[in-house]
């Protein structure tokens, strides 16, 4: 095991003490013993006072990333209580048949994602001392829950600032090509290999269920639909009509794939930019009852937060047109960067523009099985926030 210690520079430890786990290059004053990538490093302060044990990757601006806040061993039995006790908890939660089993800092192991997909297991790598560390994980994996496949989808560009290639493929069993899985009471035919994420968005699950409320006999529209978890629980559910509006025509032929599975008809979909379709719409003066916006992220750094703020409001005041009186807009954002307050001061300055009355009646965030560490923000990225558009009395 290497002796390496870190020491910080002067007060550089507040920050870590108060939870946060991540310590930057710029914040390390010198380093002892054998300093090579992915081994385990002990941080001080600059007093010598223990902060944690982490691994440490040169190539990184994270320099190291906190594991434990005690002089405790970082091998297998460390990381196989972290993971057993992360599964627990979503089974205690009532999460069964697929969600994030594991969610990297939130769980206590920064770089590392395990998403459950029936019986196989999808795993996510974007810290390189994870990463070396990944036949560990698999076994952990396979004595804890026996999988009939584990996959992996490191595909992600940020790999690269951790010195690490793009990586996807089969690591344990056999994994197919497509996957059924249950979202609540719907069917899901689901790609791990290919798809978004690690094979779809699991953080929607409750609010995907929630539109119950407001969907029976009304004609619902679903914007970046993705493969359908608004539409088709909003199918499900009794709307009237459902139009699913997404860029990808895989996505749009997965939906009416799904569609067909769970045995509706009240599904249509169309391949379009969804910002050219709102003004379209608008122009013709079509209306809608409910109006879903899921969108991408459209900030994934700090200084895109103005342009993406304008992208936002812009798809959101479109939509407070196009709904009839008592209509409903559901509006989700999962950029990490659009903080809560700044999304809900966009949804007022909407509402300004939109010469409408514009009620907040929910704001939700992502699903249990994506827990939020306080000291770690940007584990707090989905909002969904349901408004009741009327016209003026």
């Amino acid at each position: 095991m290497s002796k390496l210690k870190v020491f910080l520079k002067p007060k550089e430890e507040f920050r870590l003490k108060d939870g946060e786990n991540f310590v930057y290059s710029n914040e390390i004053d010198k380093l002892e013993g054998d300093i090579k990538s992915g081994e385990i490093a002990s941080v001080y302060s600059s007093r010598g006072e223990f902060i944690g044990k982490e691994f440490l990757n040169t190539n990184s601006k994270i320099f190291v990333r906190i594991l434990s806040r005690k002089d405790v061993d970082l091998d297998k039995n460390f990381f196989k209580k972290l993971i057993k006790e992360a599964n627990d908890s979503r089974i205690d939660l009532g999460f069964d048949n697929s969600y994030r089993l594991f969610f990297s800092e939130a769980d206590g192991i920064p770089g590392l994602i395990i998403d459950k997909y029936d019986n196989y297991l999808v795993i996510q790598i974007s810290s390189y001392g994870i990463d070396q560390r990944k036949q560990m994980f698999v076994d952990i994996m396979v004595e804890l829950f026996n999988p009939k496949g584990i996959y992996e989808r490191s595909d992600l560009p940020s790999r690269s600032k951790e010195g690490l290639e793009q990586f996807k493929g089969v690591l344990y069993g056999d994994v197919p090509d497509e996957i059924i899985i249950y979202e609540n009471h719907i069917k899901l035919a689901i790609d791990v290999k290919n798809g978004q994420k690690t094979g779809t968005f699991l953080d929607q699950k409750a609010n995907h269920y929630a539109i119950k409320s407001y969907v029976k006999n009304k004609d619902v529209l679903d914007c970046f639909s993705h493969i359908g978890g608004f539409a088709l629980h909003a199918a499900s559910f009794g709307a009237k009509e459902v139009l699913a509006l997404d860029i990808s025509k895989d996505a749009t032929l997965q939906i009416e794939k799904n569609a067909k599975l769970n045995g509706f008809s009240n599904v249509k979909t169309e391949v379009c930019d969804v910002f050219d379709k709102l003004r379209e719409f608008n122009k013709e003066n079509r209306k809608f009852d409910v109006i879903v916006l899921d969108p991408p992220a459209f900030v994934k750094k700090k200084e895109d937060i103005k342009k993406a703020y304008q992208g936002y409001k812009e798809i959101n005041l479109q939509a407070m047109k196009m709904l009839r009186s008592g209509g409903y807009l559901i509006t989700c954002s999962c950029s990490h960067y659009m903080y809560p307050e700044l999304f809900l001061e966009m949804i007022a300055d909407a509402t300004l523009d939109s010469n409408r009355k514009v009620q907040m009646i929910d704001f939700k965030i992502q699903d249990a099985d994506h827990p939020v560490l306080f000291s770690a923000d940007a584990s707090l990225y989905l909002k969904y926030v349901v408004v009741k558009v009327s016209d003026h009395a």
